[in-house]
């Protein structure tokens, strides 16, 4: 299952804690990384059971769960990107007094506004949440709609696509693999490019030409698939075009 399928799939409790657990493995919700139950990781000269090594992996790797969650697209959390900067100084511990000499607003009172003003958002979202969930209960009709990736730069109707769609349109732009046409509707596109993206290895950087080779042999304009993976959010790359690897 792909990590945002499994992301979006979390509970709230997970999502806190940064990764998901089984019978048998224990998987990082931020990037995929997975660690098998009852073996010793060693870090740093020292050695630590899986789930403890998780935490490590994510404070090495993401630095927190917040930071993470609160650097997503705009339109995955909501967040403007003063309210970003606010939840970030309130994060780190510092007062109303201190946040508004570092940001150079009005006074600390208005640092205090802003904090029931996201209180409010958080009663909404808690709100909404429990409305969903008991909707969910009851629309057998709903269909089940493919999950946006976590690393979307752009959030919008292309997404709108659901599992059942996505099916169709692989088999209608792919054959035996290989992608026989380049889709000019934005939202086949996207379904194109995520299936492109499943052939890339996580945690891996390819040279220009070593990504070339690889896109060469799902499609012959491999110079137009690679420029859109960038677009879409799928592949980051240097800014000299030297390296590329997939987004987390």
């Amino acid at each position: 299952m792909e990590i945002s399928n499994v992301f979006w799939s979390a509970s709230l409790e997970e999502l806190k804690s940064g990764y998901i657990q089984d019978s048998d493995f224990i998987t990082c919700l931020l990037c995929g990384e997975r660690v098998e139950k009852g073996i010793v990781y060693p870090y740093e000269n020292r050695l630590y059971e899986a789930e403890r090594y998780m935490r490590i992996h994510i404070e090495s790797t993401h630095l927190s769960v917040f930071d993470y969650l609160l650097a997503m697209d705009k339109k995955l959390t909501g967040l403007t990107e003063h309210q970003k900067k606010l939840l970030s100084l309130f994060y780190q511990g510092k007062n109303d007094k201190e946040i508004q000499k570092e940001l150079g607003i009005g006074s600390a009172s208005t640092i205090r506004h802003h904090r029931f003003a996201l209180k409010e958002k958080e009663r909404q979202a808690k709100t909404f949440l429990a409305i969903m969930e008991l909707l969910k209960e009851k629309d057998e009709h709903a269909p089940a709609f493919v999950p946006v990736h976590k690393t979307a730069t752009m959030v919008d109707e292309r997404y709108n696509i659901t599992q059942e769609e996505q099916e169709l349109l692989i088999h209608k732009y792919f054959s035996q693999g290989v992608l026989t046409k380049f889709p000019n509707k934005e939202k086949q596109r996207l379904v194109v490019l995520r299936e492109i993206s499943k052939h890339l290895k996580t945690d891996y950087h390819y040279d220009e030409k070593e990504l070339n080779q690889i896109l060469k042999e799902l499609y012959e304009d491999y110079v137009l698939v690679r420029r859109y993976l960038v677009d879409y959010g799928f592949l980051q790359r240097t800014s000299d075009g030297s390296s590329y690897w997939l987004k987390k």
